[in-house]
């Protein structure tokens, strides 16, 4: 059924909005979004994203969750939050269940990228295990060399990382240059370097059903 440019007012929809869904997603899942929605012409599905450096302060993610979905949900069918638990203890959830939208699910992308129920398996053989994705690789000194006081105090990397054994890369693409950076990121860290081809997971099948 079409409805009309008034009707679609009334409902506070737009006409140019009818039909879509918004993801209010994580800066670190935007170029992985897109490259779905071009490989699938996922058309109906717009984005927008949060910082991704909000992962460096977990307590703000839910307030800033929904002051996006406030903003946006009446110019769109549907408010799709691109986001797992990502450190927020539980909240996060609440507050999407709250506004009446769902979200990805899963404890942090690491888990959804590799499938929720698999990597909750081979939790106690990882718990050792540092991660990166290839945004992570992308941003390796931005979001943990420096962040982590690693460039001023390098002496700090045993007290981070005395207690991790490996770094496993989880990369979404193919990519020699990332395969590279990766192993120089866990040579910089002082550990046993792993990668791990996942595809784009959960990320994936998720946004399909959309």
């Amino acid at each position: 059924m079409t409805l009309s440019d008034a009707e679609l007012s009334e409902a506070g929809l737009s006409p140019a909005h009818q039909g879509r869904v918004l993801l209010i997603a994580c800066g670190a899942l935007a170029r992985e979004i897109l490259a779905l929605k071009a490989a699938n012409g996922w058309d109906h599905l717009d984005l927008t994203c949060l910082p991704a450096n909000l992962h460096l302060r977990p307590e703000r993610i839910t307030e800033a969750v929904s002051t996006a979905v406030a903003e946006h949900r009446a110019d769109y069918d549907g408010v799709f939050v691109v986001y797992a638990d990502c450190g927020t203890g539980g909240q996060l959830a609440a507050r999407c269940a709250e506004l009446g939208v769902e979200m990805v699910a899963g404890p942090h992308c690491y888990a959804f990228y590799e499938g929720n129920d698999v990597f909750a398996a081979k939790a106690e053989d990882e718990f050792r295990a540092f991660y990166l994705t290839d945004f992570l690789v992308r941003q390796f000194d931005a979001f943990v060399w420096r962040p982590m006081g690693l460039d001023r105090y390098p002496s700090l990397r045993d007290t981070y990382f005395g207690n991790y054994d490996r770094l496993i890369y989880q990369a979404q693409t193919d990519d020699p240059a990332l395969d590279a950076a990766a192993r120089d990121a866990a040579e910089r860290l002082g550990l046993a370097y792993e990668r791990r081809f996942t595809g784009y997971g959960e990320l994936a099948t998720t946004l399909a059903r959309l």
